[in-house]
Order: C-alpha cells, then structure tokens, then sequence
C-alpha cells in the first residue's frame, strides 16, 4: 500500500492539542503583543483561557484571550495559525457566542513576515 504525504491539516492534528492553559506559539507571541499594549496603557487586563462561555446544554467556548480595553470595552480573542486552521465548528461557535453575550469576538491570524508581519483581525 502506498503512503501519500500527509496534508498539513492532518500534520496538525497528529501534533495533539497542548494541556489547558498552555499556549502555543503563535498564543506566545500575541501574548507578548499584548504585555505591550498593556504597558502603554492601550489595554487594562488580559487573560488566556480565562473565561468559559455556555452557548447552549453541554456546549460551551473557551476563547484563548479575554481582554479589557482601556475603554473598559471587553474583547474575546481566539488566536490562530490561519483562516484555513479556523475550522467551521469553532467559527460557528464564536458566531453564536457573539449573538449571546455583550463583548467584540474577534480572530486573529499572524501575516507572514514578507508581507510586513503583524496581525490580520476578522471580528465576528
């Protein structure tokens, strides 16, 4: 039988999730991002996976940043390596959760370096 390279959906999956509470580092590097905002004052608090919310019976989000911006406007922030990673259960959830609950719920996606890097941001 022969073996076909593996998609990079499938290598993703074959890593395993990180224990709760451990960030990745694409988390690691928005979180440093963050420290910064907050040092010049731009954002108040922030939290990784410090919020869960309940969208329906046994269904629940954990978005990986809760922020508190300095307006005292909350945002709910999930990090991802790309569009294509943001799978459409996920996406459905945040939809959900936006229409449920009082805060801005965004994603965001690192750029790649030779297109400036930074952050691409898609709000819900």
């Amino acid at each position: 039988m022969r073996k076909y390279p593996a998609t990079s959906m499938q290598r993703l999956q074959a890593l395993g999730r990180l224990k709760a509470g451990a960030m990745n580092k694409t988390e690691a590097a928005y979180c440093r991002l963050l420290e910064q905002r907050r040092h010049i004052g731009e954002i108040l608090w922030f939290r990784f996976e410090g919020i869960k919310l309940r969208l329906a019976d046994n269904t629940f989000l954990t978005v990986d940043f809760s922020i508190m911006r300095a307006d005292k406007v909350i945002e709910m922030v999930d990090v991802k390596g790309s569009k294509a990673i943001f799978a459409d259960d996920a996406r459905a959830k945040m939809k959900i959760a936006a229409d449920q609950y009082p805060f801005i719920f965004k994603a965001v996606y690192p750029k790649a370096k030779r297109d400036g890097g930074g952050w691409d941001v898609e709000e819900f």
